[in-house]
């Protein structure tokens, strides 16, 4: 039973994903990616990793993605500026699926070379998932990035206050 769950969010997370980059509509790429992680926070829950599960839900399909929407709700977007590029569209894609054959290549060879490190699961971990584990992990080995990524959201609020401040005037 499980992996037919985990086969049909991981399916409905790819499509979220895809719908997100192939929406015009801004508002409807970020509805597709509340899709995505909420199908992302179920394949948590499959982990094990409850606590993570639910920050996923709360924090990113909640918080920021309310953020985003009232960002581009605030920058008031024409119809002129959302449409697509079509110059030097062959180049695009073929840039595109280069790129992606090599992070599928290097990505498959971390997955091979984690395998064999260890012989236990993810969910058998020493806290994984667990309020106390993402916390030390969080803030002992990743406060820099973490600290980093408020400061960048922070920053980019701000831009968009400046631009449309600038288009009202």
């Amino acid at each position: 039973m499980e992996t037919v769950v985990f086969y049909v969010f991981a399916a409905l997370a790819l499509a979220g994903g895809l719908m997100v980059i192939s929406f015009k509509n801004p508002v409807s790429s970020a509805l597709s990616l509340v899709l995505t992680l909420f199908s992302t926070a179920v394949l948590f829950v499959l982990l094990l990793a409850h606590f993570v599960a639910v920050i996923q839900i709360l924090v990113y399909a909640g918080a920021i993605m309310i953020l985003f929407l009232f960002t581009v709700m605030f920058l008031n977007l024409k119809s002129e500026a959302l449409k697509f590029e079509s110059k030097h569209l062959g180049f695009k894609v073929s840039a595109l699926l280069v790129i992606l054959l090599f992070v599928g290549y290097f990505a498959s060879l971390g997955f091979k070379k984690g395998l064999f490190l260890s012989n236990t699961s993810v969910s058998e971990m020493e806290g994984f998932g667990t309020v106390q584990g993402v916390g030390t992990t969080l803030f002992l080995d990743y406060l820099l990035p973490f600290e980093l990524t408020s400061i960048l959201i922070l920053v980019a609020i701000i831009g968009v206050v400046v631009i449309a401040k600038k288009r009202s005037n």
